[in-house]
Parts: structure tokens; C-alpha cells; sequence
């Protein structure tokens, strides 16, 4: 009888399958192997497109962070006069002064006198004084006034003010623009518009990807052609531990110093020889399980309920500025799980102000790969604003709302502050989260080198069970991008708000899934607020929903859940699986209601396949 149970199943299986032969998962192509489309050789036109399009979005991205800047100071200020009574206008003066220290100067106006705190120099109040000028008088009549942003010395700034509930008095701002100006720098390095990384902290030289065919990188647009090493160090992994005596003999006869070793696997650096040299001397004579570069990752970013209720935080941003989570309904699938304290996400990236208003408390512990013996604090904003996507505080009247309400970041340093990292900091801290509890990783980082170390890792924390996911990066090439394009890895690529692919997105037939990257509001170093772009934001969106997938059935291994969040994805672009989209953007309510077996569509039978069969193979 049970035979014929199975057979009948079995039977079932089939007939679905048939039916709906897009719903089975397309296997990546073996690491180390050709994308199977031939590479498209793109015109001079179409790269020039792809600049102006490139500029074009960090001007965006600059523009919805002078708003969220705008808004954010406007929104405390007012709280500020509402809550703080005129004798003590000094006290909480220096409070709002520290909460945003963006506020080089503000004075407390009325028809008596001014109290003045802040000492900007005399040039700049002497720019700023006609501004100011406009903001007293609009005190004076009970209006609000904002100044456009004007220049001086080379930064920029704004004067904003706010009269008092009462309408006899008010607050006027000189404001500090330095975070657009950031977000300009940053994203015209992430996006690859200019030649990254820069000379100095590393010593870099650059290849062809997939070989060892120099190349020079001029500009931005060569970085979708090249993988960056360091030129005097190797990663090597012996056959064998290597004793004392061996280590001395490769210090006398190379110079070397052992920058960081795990098991059999070291990092040499030397003072005589560079990497090629070092290749050649240790393929000849050690025979090792493999010897390669140390390559470089860099970060992958653009600086930009009841039954079907849709709830709506009251984070001050969200409304305005968050177009992003509508556009995959995070809200719609919140009325089914809103995640849980006990899923961590380990964002590997610059680090995260531990401080921040908006991610206190979602916390845990995390450690800096970069320099162990400081705590993992953001030193370039790429990692704040990942784990703002994910898990900024939700319904707290602060600044702008995460993807999940109660899950946790694990912060794992391992790019410096000039966004880069080796491939031996990435792998030391996708190892270290795996032991230290982490359930999804993120890395919003990448790179065109496969580096079997870096492998290694990855398969060591996918066999304890964690979802990975990674940037494709954003230099429009359908070059794999490495951690994306591996198989235990799910590779994201980035969509605008109509719901295209992102021009600045790298695309192929490794992409497992999309969301959005661009102009993407989120935390900022300084307790601030940034728009950013990129496949560095599209990343997080994804990590973030596996943490709340896996927080709807916790019973899911990492592959059900990277089966699901494909199988669940809306179909964008032609039928089925394509190199833009991958299965489709993802979709947080029918991923949800997958999880949670609300929904018995056939679209997520494979999925109920395989453990119904699991579960019958095993009961035989």
C-alpha cells in the first residue's frame, strides 16, 4: 500500500514538473568555466551610455540624500522647540548640536535677543549671513525657511529655520552638507567611474580575470575587466602543516613574513619577490592543494497586521522615500512574520556605527577582521547603510525602516577604510561568523577572481547550514563576479523603480535573483541618513528575507531557502530564468507565505516535493 502511495506521488511529481519546467533550479555554471552566452564586447556608444547613466545616478543619489539630510534636521529641530523650554535652550541645544553634528551653527532667535551656539569661521558666516538673515525673518512671521545649498571653500552647505509652536520665537541652522559630498565620493568609487582601489594602502597590480594576462586599469570603466592582488603577497595551501623548520627555510630563502595563516593555508608576504615569481616557486617545489593571488574584494554599492493590511511604519522617512520596500511588498508579508531575535545576519562589509539611533539594540557581537584589536566601527559608511537595509528599527519615529523588525546584525569588519579587503580577510570572517552563530551572511563585495580560499570558506559555512548572499557589482558585465557566481552562494542583481535591471548592474546567467539598488535610503555613519545605489544595496534586501524566511520555518535547510526565495520571485524580463533578473525580483509576501504554507499554489510545489519525499525515503 505504501509502494503505491509513493508511486502515485511520484506519478504527481512528474505531471507538475512537466507542466512547469521553469520552476526547477538552473545549476550555475562549474566554477572556473565560461559564462555559456559569449561575453557582449560593447560599443563605444553604449559605454558612454552607461557613464552618463552612471553620473546621472550618483546625482540622484546626491539629491535624495541632501532630502533625507533635510528632513531628518527639520523633523529634531522641531522636536527640539516643542520639547525644550526657553530656559534651558542651552542644554538641549547641545544636545540636538551632538545628535547632528552636521549643525556647525544655530541660534535661538526672538524679538528680544539671540542666543548663538557654534563658531564657524568668519568667511563661511559671512557667506551663510544673508541666508540667515531670511531665516530670522521668517522666524519672525511664524514661517519655516530653507535655503538652497550654496558653496564655500570647497564644501557645501544650507540654512534652515523653524519658529516655535508659540510663534514669538524659533531656531535658525547653518547646516554642514558633508554627507552628500561623502555620498559623491563614495559612489563615484563604487560605481567604478573612477579607477578603484587607488594607490596606497595596497600595493596593487591587475589581471585579466581567469588568468594571469596583465592589464593596467586607467579608468572606471576598466574595473569590469580586471581582478586586483596585492603584488608581493601568496596564499597557499600546503598538503601538510608546515613545520618550524620548513617556515624558517621559505623566511631565509624569499624574505617572507607570514601575514595570516589558518590550518594549512598561509598568507606570505615578501620583501624580494612578487606574486608571479612566488606562483612559479611554490608550484615547482611544494606542490600545494593551490597557490593563487591575494586578491582584493571591493565593495558593490552606488552612493543613493491583519488579512491584507498593509501596515505602515512611522519611521520618519519611510513614506517619502522609501519606495524600495513597497516595490517588493515587506509590508504585505509582515502580517505573516515580522522576523525573529533569534536569526542573525552577518553583514561582512566596512563595519556599522554601533552607535546609530536606528540600530541600537539589533546588535550583537561582531569583530574586525582589519585589525582585531579595535571594535568593527564603520570607517566609510558601506556597512552602516547594508545594515540599515536589513534591520534599521521599525515604527520608532527614527529616520527609516529595515526590511525586519527583530532580527539581529552581526558585524564583521573586513574591508578597511579604503572599502577594500583581501580575499583572506573575507574568508577569516565568513569562517568566524559561521562559528560565532550567524544563520545568513551578506557580502556586498566582490570581485572577477575565483580564489580557492575564499571557496573553502564559503563551503565551510554552507555545510553548517547558513544562506549566503552576494553583490554581483556594478559594472554592467556579464562576467561572473566572484562570491556571487558560486554555487552555494545566491547572486543578486539591482532594478530601478520601474522595475528594470539597473543599468550600472552586472548581469549573466549566475544572477539568481533581483531587487532594488537604486537610490536606496538608509543609515549612515554620523547617525545620519544616505541614499545610496548599487548591487550592494540590492544584496541586503535579499539577506534580509531569507533571515525572515527563516524565521517563518526555522525547519528549512539554507538550500530549501535559497530554493524558495528563487521559486517565489516575480518573473521580470522574458519567461523564466534570464541573466537580468535571474528567477525574477524577489517578493516578500509569497516567499513568506511559502515558508508558512499559506499558500498551496502549484508554483511551490518543488519545493513540498522534495521534503515530502525526503520525508518518505526516510520512513522506507
Amino acid at each position: 500500500m505504501r509502494r503505491n502511495k509513493l508511486l502515485v506521488f511520484l506519478f504527481i511529481v512528474a505531471v507538475v514538473l512537466f507542466a512547469f519546467p521553469f520552476l526547477l533550479p538552473t545549476a550555475k555554471p562549474d566554477n572556473g568555466a565560461a559564462p555559456s552566452h559569449p561575453r557582449t564586447m560593447r560599443s563605444a556608444s553604449e559605454k558612454a551610455n552607461e557613464k552618463t547613466y552612471k553620473l546621472q545616478t550618483v546625482k540622484r543619489d546626491m539629491e535624495a540624500t541632501d532630502r533625507l539630510s533635510r528632513s531628518q534636521v527639520t523633523r529634531d529641530i522641531r522636536k527640539f522647540l516643542r520639547e525644550g523650554p526657553v530656559a534651558d535652550f542651552g542644554l538641549q541645544s547641545q544636545a540636538l548640536l551632538k545628535t547632528h553634528p552636521e549643525i556647525l551653527y544655530a541660534e535661538w532667535a526672538n524679538e528680544e535677543k539671540n542666543k548663538t551656539y557654534g563658531k564657524p569661521k568668519p568667511e563661511l558666516m559671512q557667506e551663510a549671513n544673508s541666508y540667515l538673515d531670511k531665516a530670522r525673518t521668517a522666524i519672525r512671521q511664524g514661517n519655516s525657511y530653507a535655503s538652497p545649498t550654496f558653496s564655500h571653500d570647497g564644501f557645501s552647505y544650507f540654512v534652515l529655520s523653524q519658529p516655535a509652536p508659540n510663534g514669538k520665537h524659533g531656531v535658525a541652522a547653518l547646516i554642514s552638507t558633508e554627507v552628500i559630498q561623502a555620498v559623491e565620493r563614495h559612489q563615484r568609487r563604487n560605481l567604478r567611474l573612477v579607477p578603484f582601489p587607488p594607490e596606497g594602502r595596497y600595493r596593487t597590480e591587475s589581471v585579466v580575470p581567469g588568468s594571469n594576462e596583465e592589464t593596467t586599469v586607467h579608468d572606471g570603466e576598466d574595473n569590469g575587466n580586471a581582478s586586483h592582488y596585492s603584488v608581493d603577497e601568496i596564499v597557499v595551501k600546503f598538503r601538510a602543516p608546515l613545520t618550524d623548520r620548513q617556515l624558517l627555510q621559505l623566511r631565509q630563502e624569499l624574505s617572507l613574513t607570514i601575514v595570516r595563516h589558518t590550518g594549512r593555508t598561509y598568507v606570505f608576504r615578501s620583501k624580494k619577490h612578487e606574486t608571479k615569481a612566488l606562483k612559479k616557486y611554490f608550484e615547482d617545489k611544494w606542490n600545494p592543494e593551490f597557490v593563487e593571488p591575494h586578491y582584493l574584494y571591493l565593495t558593490n554599492s552606488r552612493i543613493e497586521s491583519a488579512d491584507n493590511e498593509t501596515i505602515v511604519p512611522n519611521d520618519t522617512l519611510y513614506s517619502e522615500y522609501q519606495w524600495n520596500l513597497p516595490e517588493i511588498a515587506t509590508a504585505n508579508g509582515w502580517a505573516i512574520t515580522k522576523g525573529s531575535k533569534e536569526v542573525v545576519v552577518a553583514v561582512l562589509d566596512t563595519g556599522v556605527q554601533m552607535d546609530h539611533p536606528d540600530l541600537k539594540g539589533r546588535l550583537v557581537k561582531g569583530t574586525n577582521i582589519v585589525d582585531p584589536s579595535q571594535p568593527p566601527d564603520d570607517d566609510v559608511g558601506h556597512g552602516t547603510h547594508v545594515a540599515g537595509i536589513i534591520a534599521a528599527e521599525i515604527n520608532n519615529n527614527e529616520g527609516v525602516a529595515g526590511m525586519t523588525w527583530f532580527t539581529k546584525i552581526m558585524p564583521v569588519k573586513v574591508l578597511d577604510s579604503s572599502g577594500a579587503g583581501s580575499t583572506y580577510s573575507v574568508a577569516e570572517g565568513i569562517i568566524w561568523a559561521a562559528d560565532h552563530g550567524a544563520q545568513v551572511i551578506n557580502m556586498s563585495l566582490g570581485n572577477y577572481a575565483e580564489a580557492d580560499f575564499l571557496h573553502d570558506a564559503l563551503k565551510y559555512a554552507y555545510d553548517r547550514g547558513i544562506v549566503i548572499v552576494a553583490a554581483s557589482g556594478n559594472d554592467s558585465t556579464d562576467r561572473p563576479g566572484y562570491p556571487a557566481a558560486y554555487d552555494e552562494v545566491i547572486g543578486v542583481s539591482a532594478t530601478d523603480p520601474d522595475e528594470s535591471r539597473a543599468e550600472y548592474s552586472n548581469f549573466g546567467d549566475y544572477i539568481d535573483v533581483a531587487a532594488p539598488g537604486t537610490s536606496i535610503p538608509s543609515t549612515y555613519p554620523g547617525s545620519r541618513y544616505a541614499a545610496l545605489s548599487g548591487t550592494s544595496m540590492a544584496s541586503p534586501h535579499v539577506a534580509a528575507l531569507a533571515s525572515l524566511v527563516r524565521s517563518a520555518n526555522p525547519d528549512l535547510s539554507n538550500a530549501e531557502v535559497m530554493d524558495l526565495l528563487r521559486s517565489t520571485a516575480k518573473d521580470l524580463g522574458p519567461s523564466g530564468k534570464d541573466n537580468d533578473y535571474g528567477y525574477g525580483q524577489i517578493d516578500v509576501k509569497s516567499a513568506l507565505q511559502s515558508a508558512s504554507g499559506t499558500d498551496t499554489s502549484l508554483q511551490l510545489y518543488p519545493l513540498q516535493v522534495r521534503r515530502q519525499l525526503e520525508r518518505l525515503n526516510t520512513k522506507e
